[in-house]
């Protein structure tokens, strides 16, 4: 008579036999006992033990060798613009999204408090189900007008935004090509999605269109998506060129604005504006309203049969509580003292080349910056970048490090955020501050 052999048996032979091939017989000790009884090895039953918090672990005790404070999770005391105030002391600052002076602005938190009193500070439930609230409309409208476009929808998370976007509109028989230093949201969307994915050269027309020529005719819908203006470099990309490939091989275009809205072109409406195009050529324009706009959350502004799609389908709407008063009355009120004072997104500009100017008369590597509101001064270490960060600190400047892996080590970087309330004794004492620490550490 067959007698099959015990589950537990099975299970023995196999973990011996990986164990034999990696030669190691502890791990399969942990991970069976004696009575045959799965048991679990104990570094799975701890965070202590996870990799990521062992990076971090490493990270700490690195920096305590080499006697530099943590960059990261300052507590800012009051708000923070071109100045914050850290245990304290006063330091010019770098590392705010308040691109023109918004957050501190009278009118927007008149509206915001006018908001509170008439509709609370939640809508208590998503907009499917608690239903529209006219200050989410209002505010829809008015970023749809910005881009000439059919309508808008608002998430309260910039980074959801991307996600939930791109993965509701784009499948498996899809195809994403993408700038390969595109935002985390966009990668994390385009995972989910589940489309074919391929990214091109950074900034590179070239690139892009020999994948289009190679992969085009294999899929059904193509996404080509990029930034307005580049949150780590700096930069643009050549939008004119990227809307001939889009018509040329039928593909849907998308720019992320987030740091473009409020900063570039002569009333801050953005890249298209930069490059004088007509908005109608990009299919779906993203942005957020934390940074320009002094609020919290995303948009999409597009046609209305995109919009509609979204506001039906995508995750980060549907299942998301919605906008509430308190946000959408600060971003709706910054947007329009944005596009009534053009004055204010010239000051910015000319802070930005200020700034750029200066650094590069110190022969500081501004990378690819064009001088709008993000300049990095390449270090080409992540640990020379989280010294110079601290040893700005001592000399009254805060400004972060960005590190591998969120860039290529030799990469790593200051990453400075210019403000239109930024003046240019600030701008100048920082850039010889800076010129003189580098030379001392010869970077």
């Amino acid at each position: 008579m067959f007698n099959p052999p015990k589950f537990s048996g099975i299970l023995n032979s196999i973990i011996k036999e990986k164990s034999e091939k990696s030669g190691d017989d502890s791990e399969a000790r942990d991970l069976i006992a004696e009575d045959s009884q799965p048991k679990v090895n104990r570094k799975f039953t701890t965070f202590s033990e996870h990799p990521l918090f062992q990076k971090i672990s490493t990270m700490r005790t690195l920096a305590k060798t080499f006697h530099v404070e943590d960059p990261f999770f300052r507590q800012h005391e009051l708000l923070t613009g071109a100045m914050t105030r850290i245990d304290g002391r006063d330091y010019i600052n770098y590392s705010s999204y308040n691109y023109l002076g918004l957050n501190n602005s009278k009118e927007v938190n008149e509206a915001v408090i006018k908001a509170v009193e008439t509709h609370g500070t939640s809508v208590g439930a998503s907009r499917l189900v608690a239903g529209e609230r006219p200050f989410q409309r209002t505010l829809e409208k008015k970023l749809a007008e910005v881009y000439q476009a059919e309508d808008a929808v608002v998430f309260v998370s910039g980074h959801a935004t991307n996600i939930s976007v791109i993965s509701t509109l784009f499948g498996a028989k899809d195809l994403i090509i993408y700038d390969a230093l595109v935002h985390n949201s966009i990668i994390e969307g385009i995972k989910l999605s589940g489309s074919a994915h391929f990214p091109y050269l950074h900034n590179d027309c070239t690139s892009l269109e020999n994948l289009l020529k190679k992969n085009r005719q294999n899929y059904e819908r193509v996404l080509v998506v990029t930034e307005g203006l580049f949150s780590m470099d700096g930069d643009v990309p050549d939008l004119p060129e990227l809307i001939r490939i889009k018509k040329k091989y039928g593909c849907f275009l998308m720019i992320d604005e987030a740091h473009s809205l409020g900063v570039l072109g002569k009333t801050g409406r953005g890249v298209y504006e930069y490059y004088g195009v007509n908005p109608n050529d990009v299919d779906l324009w993203m942005g957020t309203l934390s940074k320009t706009l002094a609020s919290c959350g995303g948009y999409i502004a597009g046609s209305q049969d995109i919009i509609d799609i979204l506001k039906y389908n995508a995750p980060g709407f549907v299942f998301s509580v919605g906008m509430s008063a308190p946000m959408a009355a600060a971003a709706e009120t910054s947007l329009s003292l944005m596009l009534e004072n053009p004055e204010s997104v010239e000051r910015l500009q000319k802070n930005g080349r200020l700034f750029l100017e200066t650094a590069r008369s110190f022969n500081l590597n501004t990378g690819k910056s064009i001088g709008y509101s993000v300049v990095p001064i390449i270090t080409g270490s992540s640990r020379k970048a989280v010294w110079l960060s601290a040893a700005m600190f001592k000399e009254g400047v805060n400004v972060q490090p960005i590190i591998h892996p969120a860039v290529e080590e030799q990469q790593a970087r200051l990453r400075f955020f210019i403000t239109s309330e930024h003046t240019k004794e600030q701008i100048v004492k920082t850039c010889e501050i800076l010129s003189s620490l580098c030379k001392n550490e010869g970077i």
